[in-house]
């Protein structure tokens, strides 16, 4: 017998969310309020910032960076660090160094069949692909690839209910914006 009660319900849905995939957790009503509260709590402690004048340059780009940071720190806030990327994000520092990236030399073909060469090329092409998506995942450069994978799927998730919950947030405040006091 199912409870109506909202703990009951609650319980439910968090049953659910530990017993299927890591995106369908990203789908739960629950989760995407509870990355909305942080995500405003933060970007009041943005606003507040830029107001108070304690940020370096009051610049469209920095503003937009840091906006982008918060949207991303509650991102992570929400996954509870569960998850290697949301760990990463958590971890890193405000201000993120450059770093020079050191170009690896092409490889030169060895002399052999040309269907080995081919397999050795694309085997190649593979390996580079899984590294670019490693780079586009915060904390996943040196993971192997089936884990790679799976952090991908969860961080796509991730991001798709992010994009949901700033959609839900821009039409409400241009409802309250444009309705009259």
């Amino acid at each position: 017998m199912a409870s109506s009660s909202p703990t009951g319900k609650r319980k439910r849905e968090e049953e659910e969310e530990e017993q299927s995939p890591s995106s369908s957790k990203w789908r739960a009503r629950r989760t995407e309020e509870t990355y909305s509260s942080k995500l405003i709590q933060a970007l009041r402690l943005v606003r507040a910032a830029a107001a108070a004048g304690t940020t370096t340059t009051t610049s469209s780009s920095t503003r937009s960076r840091d906006v982008r940071d918060a949207a991303d720190r509650a991102l992570a806030a929400a996954a509870r660090g569960r998850s290697r990327w949301s760990r990463a994000i958590l971890a890193r520092r405000r201000t993120t160094l450059l770093r020079a990236r050191l170009h690896h030399p092409v490889p030169i073909p060895m002399a052999g069949s040309s269907s080995s060469n081919q397999r050795h090329q694309q085997n190649h092409e593979e390996v580079e692909k899984a590294k670019v998506l490693g780079r586009l995942v915060p904390g996943c450069r040196k993971l192997p690839f089936p884990a790679l994978l799976a952090e991908v799927s969860d961080y796509i998730a991730a991001l798709e209910m992010q994009v949901r919950a700033m959609t839900a947030l821009a039409q409400a405040l241009s409802t309250a914006s444009s309705s009259p006091s």
